[in-house]
């Protein structure tokens, strides 16, 4: 539903509180006094059918009717029957935003006619277009505007953190933790049950207008993946964006939603897309305050390295143990960090080595001395002090002497002050000086841990990956599609083994040396053109579905028989596992029969590969170790289509079968490499093929040569929908320019960012200067990973690439838009190389754009020209658009109305800048 109207929740200028009264336990009593406490300077208003006067002092009517003014939001807090007519009424008289707090187990109850309540709320918000958050939600609240509408019990500082949940309850504790280490909110709302108003909604509008610094998620449930991903993945390319999610365990997870096909746990699906979001994802609501602490206040690191100063071993002990276990690195110190050390005479456990034991009788000077030596280390990304209180290093005292000398420690400093009573006062301290500090070393560790892992997913967000190794043909595409046609057209949820192993090869999936056959006689003639022993798979519908174990696969029920070495083995073969297909499954046609050379050997390695459908996600890439006698939990990990050869190494590298690849393989980069490029063809193919449900190539064999597909099973099913839009390929073109150059009109794409560098170094400053506003002599990598690495569900970008003699693409130049969350409006800008100028390629790329925006539903496009920019203003002239001189910025405004508005609320959002 995008941003509408969200306005009036976050900024109302008047409220309605309904079904408020003076008794000792009314939540809409309480909702009117937080609302008096914090200053709320609007209008407030009650509705109670009991006929008071007034509520909490407070004016009070009957009815909504009644009401003396339009208010921008109403609270609702009367009996949830009674919610839907509300609704209604409200947006009768023009509200436009209802926050529901009541709630309950009828919400569900179908008794009366129109469906159960929290449909017949939907059905009456949509009559009047007025957006309801909640039902079951704690309330909203703002303390930069005095607005605290909910049933809290305490009063919420200000502050740059916003936080979303999806629980009231929780939302309560969460107002108590944050109080009690002092953390102020910029907003705090919670959402119940997301009849309307969703989570990816007010992300977004956080995201435009609010100035918070961090968000902080608590989720329970997903509705929209592709809306839930794309604004996370917009708004923590601009903020440090928390999550934590209940649901982890099968018994804790309530959607009954269906099991993803191959995948035991479907938190490891939600871990994978935090993770390609940029999100840091916590385990407890602790944690969640330490790991805003760290990474709010710790500069950015360099590595994972952590140095420990601690006055006793043990304590030490326990962040190693901790460190390790949660993958981090004890860093090594250098021989010169090493012989300094050993000058302190300190008298340590492990003399010059890390962890640095100053020993029970070490004082402040001894914690800054060992510092100074430690922070300087080129090995060392970040230190951990561990205090525990003595009579000659009080806590107070050494964390004031930290605090004293920070400026000469040349690395992040992180504090754990062991302890209750003493410690409390150095955690203080800390906290004044900007320091994070935690009760136990382990926390501090994992607190380490989340600026490691935020680094590393921050990475891959900005990350411009290599060139792709393949890349699809309309041809490729066209063939797949045939074929599953032809499987649709027979009725069939599944293509055979050869129908599959077509599909592998169009995609450059090398697989094991198949023959297909009949019948026992076509069987034992084509064993003849085999040299050693064969193996042999009888292919019904029963095998034919991917990430279906039986507990026992050798028998014989499995359908497979191994090591078969003469023409008439291979007939027999044929005979028995026929016999015993009609036995097990007598209703069931045998499609064919699949005979192999037998491979194997000690330096081969079993995986598994392939595509999965998650409910809510949608298309899964899967990878780990493979072989059927593998248990479907072992080392399975996922990753979001698309991928691209960094985020393929990535998914590679968390496994186990990675781990075995570098200890084992004669060539492991090569090997790693090889992997890479079979992870993005088949990410390539969940992209290209909507209707394939899911693919298994196990086992997946990695020999010295090569990798090969040996069995694989594929099946099929609705349209997916996608959590991250794949690449457009629909919406590539190829024409010819008045000078005659042939050139390719295409969507950009993140592994062209060597063609943005290199295009960008033949612009001249004028040029620059246009397009960006000011001299940009370079790209940072941070600009180069924007400009090419884009969101396609809310931007677009097309390039004009040209093939050069010597077969190079150069790019020629670039038109963008970003739209906004609602699709109203989208700013474009456009840059052609100077050498360039004169020949269609402007009017050609704008055309482009203007076609897919209008395509897309987008109402208008707006741009910036400067003032002396003349070529582009004419551009814009012959176009059509609007043009309007803005003396505040001295730029020329232009605009396109590309689509006529629908709704009011569309009209006005044309005419404003905000809803």
């Amino acid at each position: 539903m995008g941003t509408r109207f969200l306005r009036h929740f976050l900024e109302p200028q008047s409220l309605v509180v309904i079904g408020a009264s003076e008794e000792p336990y009314s939540m809409g009593g309480l909702v009117v006094c937080n609302l008096q406490e914090g200053g709320f300077p609007g209008a407030i208003h009650v509705v109670n059918p009991s006929g008071y006067e007034q509520v909490h002092g407070v004016p009070c009517v009957s009815r909504v009717s009644e009401l003396p003014f339009v208010p921008d939001m109403a609270v609702i807090c009367s009996p949830v029957a009674t919610v839907p007519p509300l609704i209604e009424a409200l947006g009768r008289i023009g509200v436009r935003a209802a926050m529901v707090l009541s709630g309950g187990a009828f919400l569900d109850d179908r008794s009366e006619d129109g469906g159960s309540i929290r449909e017949r709320m939907l059905k009456a918000a949509r009559r009047s277009g007025i957006r309801v958050l909640g039902p079951e939600c704690l309330g909203v609240i703002v303390p930069g505007r005095k607005l605290n509408a909910t049933y809290a019990s305490q009063p919420v500082k200000p502050g740059r953190v916003a936080y979303l949940g999806q629980s009231g309850m929780l939302g309560n504790a969460m107002i108590d933790w944050a109080a009690g280490r002092g953390i102020g909110f910029s907003h705090l709302l919670t959402l119940g049950d997301s009849v309307d108003v969703l989570l990816p909604d007010l992300i977004d509008y956080i995201t435009q207008y609010a100035p918070s610094q961090a968000i902080l998620l608590h989720l329970e449930r997903i509705h929209d993946a592709m809306h839930f991903m794309t604004a996370l993945r917009e708004a923590s390319r601009n903020r440090l964006v928390l999550a934590i999610k209940s649901g982890r365990t099968k018994q804790s997870e309530l959607s009954g939603l269906p099991s993803t096909p191959g995948i035991d746990n479907r938190d490891i699906i939600v871990d994978a897309a935090l993770a390609r979001a940029g999100v840091v994802r916590v385990d407890d609501s602790d944690e969640l305050f330490d790991a805003l602490e760290t990474l709010s206040r710790m500069k950015p690191l360099r590595g994972d390295r952590l140095a420990i100063v601690s006055n006793g071993l043990g304590p030490a002990l326990l962040a190693i143990d901790k460190l390790i276990s949660a993958g981090g690195k004890l860093a090594a110190f250098s021989d010169g960090t090493h012989d300094d050390l050993l000058k302190g005479n300190v008298d340590m456990s492990l003399p010059g080595s890390n962890p640095v034991d100053l020993g029970g009788n070490a004082t402040p000077d001894s914690f800054v001395d060992a510092l100074k030596v430690v922070t300087h280390d080129p090995n060392v990304d970040a230190v951990l002090v561990v205090h525990a209180p003595t009579r000659l290093a009080p806590s107070k005292a050494t964390a004031q002497a930290l605090v004293a000398h920070r400026k000469s420690f040349h690395r992040n400093l992180l504090t754990s002050w062991m302890g209750l009573e003493e410690a409390l006062s150095a955690r203080h301290e800390s906290h004044l000086a900007g320091i994070p500090t935690y009760m136990s070393p382990e926390k501090a560790v994992k607190a380490f841990m989340h600026m490691v892992n935020y680094q590393r997913v921050q990475a891959l967000l900005q990350e411009t990956p290599p060139s792709l190794p393949f890349t699809t043909t309309t041809e490729i595409r066209h063939r797949c599609h045939e074929l599953i046609a032809e499987a649709k057209a027979l009725e069939r949820s599944s293509l055979t083994h050869s129908q599959t192993s077509v599909v592998l090869a169009a995609y450059g999936i090398p697989t094991a040396t198949s023959r297909y056959v009949a019948t026992a006689e076509e069987g034992a003639a084509m064993a003849e053109s085999f040299s050693g022993r064969m193996a042999l798979k009888v292919v019904h519908a029963h095998n034919c579905v991917p990430y279906r174990y039986r507990r026992h696969p050798h028998k014989l029920s499995s359908g497979l028989l191994q090591d078969l070495e003469t023409p008439q083995q291979v007939a027999e073969g044929i005979q028995r596992l026929e016999d015993k297909v009609h036995e097990k499954f007598p209703d069931t046609d045998i499609h064919e029969f699949c005979l192999q050379p037998m491979l194997r050997g000690r330096h081969s390695l079993q995986l598994c590969a392939g595509i999965t459908r998650d409910p809510i996600f949608g298309p899964v890439i899967v990878f780990g170790i493979g072989g059927y006698k593998v248990n479907v939990m072992a080392d399975r990990h996922v990753a979001l289509p698309p991928l691209n050869m960094t985020l393929a190494n990535d998914l590679i590298e968390r496994t186990h079968a990675a781990k075995l690849v570098h200890e084992h393989s004669r060539d492991p980069e090569r090997d790693v490499e090889q992997l890479s490029e079979l992870l993005v063809k088949l990410s390539q193919m969940a992209s290209d093929l909507p209707e394939l449900r899911g693919l298994e190539i196990n086992p997946l064999l990695l020999n010295r040569e090569e990798v090969v597909a040996v069995d694989f099973a594929m099946d099929l099913g609705p349209p997916a929908r996608y959590a991250i839009m794949p690449y457009p390929e629909e919406l590539r073109e190829w024409v010819t320019l008045d000078n005659g150059m042939e050139v390719e009109i295409r969507p950009i794409r993140a592994e062209d960012a060597p063609l943005i560098t290199n295009f960008h170094t033949q612009l001249s400053e004028q040029s620059i200067r246009f397009r960006y506003f000011q001299h940009k002599s370079d790209l940072s990598k941070r600009e180069l990973s924007l400009l090419a690495h884009i969101n396609y569900d809310r931007q677009m970008a097309f390039i004009a690439e040209h093939q050069k003699d010597d077969g190079n693409p150069e790019m020629l130049g670039v038109v963008r838009v970003w739209n906004d969350p609602d699709n109203i409006r989208t700013e474009f800008s456009i840059i052609i190389r100077d050498d360039l100028h004169g020949v269609g390629l402007g009017s050609l790329l704008m055309n482009k754009m203007i076609r897919y925006c209008t395509n897309i539903g987008t109402l208008e496009m707006v741009g910036k020209v400067m003032l002396d920019n003349h070529p582009m203003r004419a551009l814009m002239k012959h176009l059509g658009f609007r043009m309007h001189y803005n003396m505040e910025e001295q730029v020329v405004d232009v605009s396109l109305r590309l689509n006529e508005p629908e709704t009011d609320w569309q009209r006005h959002r044309l005419e404003s800048q905000s809803d």
